[in-house]
């Protein structure tokens, strides 16, 4: 049960205290990834533990201070230092005030969020007690007034007629504006939708062809409330993560269309990223991606190395290890001893033993290290960027294994700039690199309803490509495409073996730009060359190409 939660969890804490059992934790979080709810809220509603329960077993296990709150013992320049907005948001009360020392009582004394607020505001060191949430907002009404609930949502813009607007500020939970504003995507071809917290308001923000404009903005007082909505519609976990991603489905006209949700943690709430989501699975087998018969040549070679160090290349770590899962369902493993290492990989057609890992990277390394104990064949390491578990992966390499290790350095120059830092760090001996594979998903135009046009001088000079291109296209969306302008997604695959050629050209190369030079001398064909053949043809836009291939 503690793989469901982290150490030094709410969850955690209250198990370890023996205050709730496995079981009612495992019916929380189920309770939480159903409602989107935090842990603590769902044991509540649950009906498992009281609140006085949880501040209990908080303050017992943190050794932090317990208080109960009565008027005589709140200081009144404590209240002044701290606003009321900010008080509410995040569940607090200022209770005295000592020179630069601000003492509070909060129900939550692990959102780093609230503390970092009330000090950023304050300029004040912060220590913190634990107090009952009834209290708090007792104390808060007595100190700072009824709270005043607006009857709007608060949404204001030029862009939306005013019917529109009084519709979405209606309903308090931002629902309306969330479908209005998915709607808004395929009506005016945005590519992306962004929900950004800045100051005491949220911009709502368009991103087409390049350019970001303002749809609107409103007071973050709801904002909570729509991002909970979101999260429910779009099966998010993760409240407490930095990052969150997920795919929200929404009826238009009789179809559906599906949008991905991308969240990131910030000050004043998250920042929220909406756009299409174009429905493709990922490439079950070799033969889907296409290859030329060259390039299904060599990673035929590739997979059947059976010793060595074998890098994965790509920023998008879910894609990076479906790759790494293709690589071994390709590949023959009958009567070898395989062993992942991590959480996400090895989710393939065959299933070996899985061995989870914490993102410790001093963990990591030992665990790498620890394999060696069991003499597998094949060492699968789902991140091996940092350079703790890359010197592990080398030396396991060293050691006669075939070791596949997932990277997140990127395209061609960035990875062999990396390779070369590590190198001259002597972090592996690179006569055990066998390979760098990699690759990508562009979406394509769908051919029904692409348009061409001249594309201007600054968004030439925006792809960085020696020959100017004459025309671009930009698909408008129509029935055969369901409106969304695409006709599905095509993958390319780079692929760098490390020959005798190329060993001796990556030891004699002062940076990455000479490994280039070499790759290209020797016609080598990789990711960015493929794609930009096919902006050329016209089956990917201008935006996909720079945003999957320069940026």
């Amino acid at each position: 049960m503690d793989k469901l939660v982290k150490e030094g969890s709410l969850g955690s804490i209250l198990l370890h205290s023996q205050i709730i059992t496995e079981q009612e934790l495992q019916a929380a979080l189920e309770e939480q990834q159903t409602s989107g709810i935090r842990i603590g809220e769902a044991l509540i509603k649950l009906g498992i533990v009281t609140q006085e329960d949880i501040d209990w077993a908080l303050s017992n296990q943190l050794n932090i201070p317990y208080v109960r709150l009565k008027k005589e013992n709140i200081g009144r320049e404590a209240v002044e230092c701290v606003p009321a907005e900010l008080a509410r948001r995040y569940n607090l009360m200022p209770l005295f005030l000592s020179g630069d020392d601000l003492s509070i009582a909060i129900a939550d004394p692990l959102n780093k969020d609230a503390i970092r607020a009330v000090e950023s505001t304050t300029g004040c060191l912060v220590t913190v007690s634990v107090g009952l949430i009834r209290e708090i907002r007792e104390m808060q009404e007595l100190f700072y007034g009824a709270e005043i609930v607006p009857a709007s949502f608060g949404f204001s813009s030029s862009l939306f007629p005013p019917k529109i607007i009084d519709n979405i500020n209606a309903d308090l939970s931002g629902a309306k504006l969330l479908d209005y504003l998915l709607l808004s995507i395929v009506k005016n071809r945005l590519s992306s939708v962004s929900l950004q917290p800045v100051g005491d308001s949220v911009l709502v923000t368009g991103r087409a062809t390049g350019v970001t404009k303002e749809l609107g903005a409103f007071e973050p007082g709801y904002y909570p409330e729509l991002i909970l909505h979101i999260r429910r519609m779009a099966k998010m976990n993760g409240l407490h993560e930095t990052s969150a991603r997920g795919v929200l489905a929404f009826r238009l006209k009789g179809r559906t269309l599906h949008y991905q949700v991308c969240m990131l943690r910030g000050e004043g709430g998250d920042y929220v990223t909406i756009k299409l989501h174009l429905s493709s699975t990922f490439p079950s087998t070799l033969s889907e991606i296409g290859l030329s018969s060259e390039k299904e040549a060599e990673y035929r070679n590739l997979a059947a190395i059976d010793k060595g160090l074998l890098l994965f290349s790509m920023r998008d770590a879910d894609e990076r290890c479906r790759l790494m899962d293709l690589y071994l369902d390709e590949r023959n493993t009958q009567g070898q001893t395989v062993l992942i290492l991590g959480n996400n990989v090895g989710r393939g057609k065959k299933k070996f033993p899985r061995i989870p890992v914490s993102r410790n990277i001093t963990e990591l390394s030992a665990v790498i290290m620890a394999t060696f104990d069991h003499d597998p064949d094949i060492i699968v390491i789902e991140d091996a960027t940092d350079a703790y578990a890359f010197i592990a992966a080398g030396k396991a390499a060293m050691h006669g294994k075939l070791v596949m290790a997932g990277v997140s350095f990127g395209d061609v120059p960035v990875t062999f700039k990396n390779l070369i830092h590590y190198w001259q760090k002597n972090y592996f001996i690179p006569t055990f690199l066998k390979g760098v594979v990699s690759l990508k998903g562009l979406i394509t135009l769908c051919p029904h309803c692409k348009e061409s046009y001249a594309p201007s001088r600054e968004e030439t000079a925006a792809l960085r490509i020696e020959v100017p291109i004459a025309d671009c296209y930009r698909a408008k969306g129509c029935p055969a495409c369901e409106h969304t302008g695409y006709a599905g997604r095509k993958y390319l695959m780079g692929l760098i073996a490390f020959d005798s050629s190329m060993l001796e050209a990556f030891e004699n190369a002062r940076d990455s730009t000479e490994i280039v030079k070499h790759l290209s001398g020797r016609g080598y064909r990789g990711i960015g060359e493929e794609a930009l053949e096919l902006l050329v043809a016209g089956e990917i836009s201008p935006e996909e190409y720079a945003v999957s291939i320069i940026y």
